[in-house]
């Protein structure tokens, strides 16, 4: 066992991305991007306030991309997503009372319109995260609905602004709150400071759809739509029918608008969104989805039928449709906790990821091995720390964070920017990796099964070529023989790969590209 982890950790320390050194593509017209999600208020302080913001980002845009294709200093993502930045009373923002007024904390408009200038400088994307499904209970349209209540001012645009029934009435599975000095009850499935929005009032779908084309004048490249199955909570058929209308009127606006759904559910629900817009590839994410039981030692081929399977599934459901596959985000256990950095589970993981079909999504920290679990805290800031630059940022943990900071074991940006083998400049060669080769984005994947538990993948037909995508999800090599191989292109990994004649060695958690 001790002679497993000295060679383990030997391996670590030699970190290899080998092969071709083809230019990286210019491809990044399309919307086939590496996204990284950005909780703004835990990012990057730029005014020593303990508080992320707009103009931090800024400042942090050359780690993210410096404009350089061929960088081997910055991360290299093509786009980010702010979680929300509207006016709100709480530290997480998902319950908007302005929509037309960025919050104070996170800086003003101008600021939001620089961010987007330098990002679309380097051609990165922002979107930006659309809380609709329901407003917080301070804002100006829920006190005018409650107003217009307490007075049975039917007359009032506001009356039926949110959706509300008589305190004798009740709706299964839904929440209802008691509407303050009246006889009635709002709708408020998340929280009763979250009220929810009648999707009925076309006054309401008109006011949402000018807030999305206000921002998209503005440069806003396009929205990622929280709790999008809730707009008419238990009817998909009304939700979808609602999306329908309105994605529509946003790609008569921008034609290419990136736009993609948060459907928490299982893939039978999730599916029936796929027709209107891309959505988010749940079965790929936490401790027990597909790439985290690959990355672990599961059957290797039980991933790869799945990344196929869903292409096809995607394929037959809407053809414009794209993989938005991810690890964790703001609302789940941060992925080093399951995968870790230093037996190299962390690295092939990052592999099955970004080595994938469509615009795969990145957690903020999640490239510097950040960690942060939920717990028995009845609060999500866990999950939602203060990113770790290491550089004397004054950025703080949010409101209600409890996590013991002893256990941040992988260090912080400065510390992982000094060291070539870290996992961070891991996920730099890795995204240049993935950008070197436009078809692992693009391509259609066929399953490529080798028949070993620890071996396989794919072959990617792009543009009329064939080539094949190898993982090794072990920590030992492994060596095959085929004749399908004829040119051993590229591999990323903690250790190298090579081909001689018809026999492929591929080193412990490592992915090839051949012909």
């Amino acid at each position: 066992m001790f002679k497993k982890i000295l060679v383990l950790l030997l391996i670590l320390c030699c970190v290899s991305c080998g092969g071709s050194k083809e230019k990286t593509a210019d491809l990044t017209d399309d919307n086939y991007r590496v996204f990284y999600e950005i909780f703004v208020g835990s990012f990057s302080d730029s005014n020593n306030d303990g508080v992320g913001d707009l103009n931090g980002i800024v400042n942090r845009l050359n780690y993210l991309n410096d404009g350089d294709a061929e960088s081997t200093h910055a991360l290299g993502i093509q786009g980010i997503w702010l979680t929300p930045i509207f006016e709100s009373p709480s530290y997480h923002k998902y319950d908007v009372t302005d929509y037309y007024k960025i919050d104070d904390s996170f800086g003003t408009m101008d600021d939001l319109k620089y961010l987007i200038q330098k990002c679309h400088e380097r051609n990165v994307l922002v979107i930006l995260d659309m809380v609709i499904n329901h407003t917080s209970s301070q804002h100006e349209w829920f006190r005018k609905f409650t107003e217009a209540h307490q007075k049975n001012d039917t007359e009032s645009p506001y009356y039926d602004y949110y959706v509300y029934i008589p305190k004798s009435e009740s709706r299964s599975n839904r929440h209802f709150c008691d509407l303050l000095g009246t006889d009635e009850k709002y709708e408020c499935n998340f929280s009763y400071d979250m009220p929810e929005l009648n999707f009925d009032n076309e006054y309401v779908r008109s006011e949402l759809l000018d807030i999305a084309q206000y921002y998209l004048a503005m440069g806003v490249d396009g929205f990622r739509f929280d709790a999008a199955k809730y707009v008419y909570y238990g009817d998909n058929y009304s939700s979808i029918d609602f999306w329908k209308e309105y994605t529509s009127r946003l790609r008569e606006i921008k034609d290419d608008v990136y736009l993609v759904a948060e459907v928490w559910s299982g893939e039978s629900e999730i599916n029936q969104y796929i027709e209107v817009m891309n959505c988010f590839n749940f079965a790929m994410a936490q401790g027990e989805g597909f790439i985290a039981n690959a990355a672990k030692g599961g059957d290797i081929n039980t991933y790869t039928n799945y990344v196929v399977t869903y292409q096809d599934t995607l394929n037959k459901i809407n053809p414009d449709a794209m993989a938005i596959p991810f690890i964790s985000n703001h609302d789940m256990d941060r992925a080093a906790g399951y995968l870790n950095v230093f037996n190299g589970r962390a690295y092939i993981g990052a592999n099955l990821l970004l080595l994938s079909p469509g615009s795969p999504f990145m957690y903020y920290g999640e490239e510097i091995g950040m960690k942060g679990t939920r717990g028995t805290a009845n609060t999500d800031a866990n999950r939602r720390l203060a990113m770790l630059w290491g550089d004397g940022d004054t950025i703080k943990d949010p409101q209600g964070a409890s996590f013991d900071a002893s256990k941040q074991s992988n260090g912080t940006v400065a510390d992982q920017t000094q060291d070539s083998n870290s996992i961070l400049n891991y996920y730099i060669k890795l995204i240049s990796f993935r950008n070197r080769y436009p078809q692992i984005a693009r391509g259609h994947y066929e399953q490529l099964n080798l028949n070993r538990k620890d071996l396989g993948g794919f072959i990617i037909e792009y543009n009329g070529e064939k080539t094949y995508l190898i993982h090794n999800n072990s920590q030992e090599s492994v060596t095959v023989s085929s004749e399908l191989f004829s040119q051993l292109i590229d591999f990323i990994g903690i250790n190298d790969a090579k081909l001689n004649g018809s026999e492929l060695t591929v080193g412990p958690y490592t992915s090839v590209i051949l012909h």
